[in-house]
C-alpha cells in the first residue's frame, strides 16, 4: 500500500514538473513550428546545396566522388566580375533607398499625425500586387513611346526619344520603387521606439536640431538603418526577375547566372558552387559593411 501511494506521489510530482515546464517554457513550444519550418525548408536546401556543389554528377551513376573541381571551373574573372557587378548594383540601390527611405520614415514617425495610417497604407498597397505586373508596368514608363519621353519631348528638353530600357538604370530605377518600402518600415519602427523626452533633453541642454538628430536619434535609428539596408542589399544582391526583364540579356548578375545554370543549362553543380560562392562574397561584403556604417553611424 506504502509503496502504492509512493508511485502515485511520484507521478503526480512528474505531471507537476512536466506541466510547470510546458508553463514556463510555452514560448519555445509556439515556436517550434517556426523552427521546423526554417529547418526543412532553409538550412536542409542549403545543406543540400552545398553538397551538390562538391559532388562529381558525371560520377554519381558508379560511385559517389567530392571533388571541388565545380568551383574551379566557376572561379574566373567572369563569374567574379558578375559577383562584382551585382554587389555594386546592391550598393547603389540600398544607398539609393536609405537616403529616400530615411526622410519618408522620419516624417512618418514624429510628423505625420493622424495622416500616419492613411501615408502607411498607401505606402504597402504596391505590395497587393503581383511583382511582375509592377515590373511590366514600368515599360510603359521608360520604352520610347514611354510617359518619361513623351513628357520630355512635349517639354522640348530633347529632340528625339532616349533609351531608357535594357540597360543598368531600368534595372536599378524598378529595384529602388519595389525595394525602397522594405527600407522604410524597419526605420520607423526604429524611430518610433525612440523615448521622446531624449530629444526634449537634448534641446533643454542646448543641442541644434542638426545635433540632436546626428548624436541622439541616428544612434538610436541604426538598428533599423541597419535591417533595412541589408534586407535591400540582400534582395537586390539576388534578385533575377527585374534584371531579366529590364535589363534584357545584355547584363548578366548573381541571380540570372544562378537561374541560367539551373534552369536553362541544366548544370547543377555548376549553380550550386557559383550560389555558394557568390553567398560568401555576400557574407563578407555585409560583415564589411556593418563594420564600417556602424563606426559612421556613432562617430558623430
Amino acid at each position: 500500500m506504502a509503496e502504492r501511494k509512493r508511485g502515485v506521489i511520484g507521478t503526480m510530482n512528474t505531471l507537476h514538473k512536466i506541466r510547470q515546464l510546458f508553463s514556463t517554457e510555452l514560448p519555445f513550444f509556439f515556436s517550434i513550428p517556426a523552427l521546423l519550418w526554417q529547418l526543412l525548408f532553409l538550412f536542409m536546401p542549403l545543406a543540400v546545396m552545398v553538397f551538390i556543389s562538391f559532388v562529381d554528377r558525371s560520377a554519381i551513376a558508379s560511385s559517389l566522388i567530392v571533388t571541388v573541381k565545380n568551383y574551379v571551373r566557376i572561379f574566373d574573372f567572369l563569374h567574379v566580375h558578375i559577383i562584382a557587378n551585382s554587389l555594386l548594383l546592391g550598393l547603389v540601390v540600398a544607398f539609393s533607398c536609405l537616403f529616400v527611405a530615411y526622410p519618408v520614415a522620419y516624417y512618418l514617425a514624429f510628423r505625420a499625425g493622424r495622416l500616419k495610417q492613411i501615408l502607411l497604407f498607401f505606402l504597402v498597397v504596391p505590395f497587393w500586387t503581383n511583382l511582375l505586373i509592377l515590373v511590366y508596368a514600368w515599360f510603359f514608363i521608360l520604352e520610347r513611346d514611354g510617359l518619361i519621353n513623351t513628357l520630355f519631348l512635349k517639354m522640348g528638353l530633347i529632340s528625339e526619344p532616349i533609351g531608357l530600357l535594357n540597360n543598368v538604370f531600368a534595372v536599378a530605377i524598378v529595384m529602388f520603387y519595389c525595394y525602397v518600402p522594405f527600407m522604410i518600415m524597419p526605420i520607423i519602427n526604429a524611430l518610433e521606439k525612440i523615448d521622446k523626452s531624449l530629444i526634449e533633453a537634448s534641446s533643454d541642454l542646448g543641442a541644434t536640431h542638426l545635433q540632436t538628430f546626428l548624436r541622439v536619434v541616428l544612434p538610436l535609428s541604426w538598428p533599423g538603418i541597419r535591417t533595412g539596408f541589408f534586407l535591400v542589399f540582400v534582395l537586390t544582391f539576388g534578385e533575377f526577375a527585374i534584371p531579366l526583364l529590364m535589363g534584357g540579356d545584355k547584363y548578366v548578375f548573381v541571380g540570372t547566372a544562378i537561374s541560367y545554370y539551373v534552369l536553362n543549362a541544366l548544370e547543377l553543380e555548376k549553380g550550386a558552387a557559383f550560389t555558394c560562392m557568390s553567398g560568401v562574397a555576400l557574407l563578407l561584403t555585409i560583415f564589411i559593411l556593418n563594420w564600417v556604417l556602424k563606426r559612421l553611424v556613432h562617430r558623430w
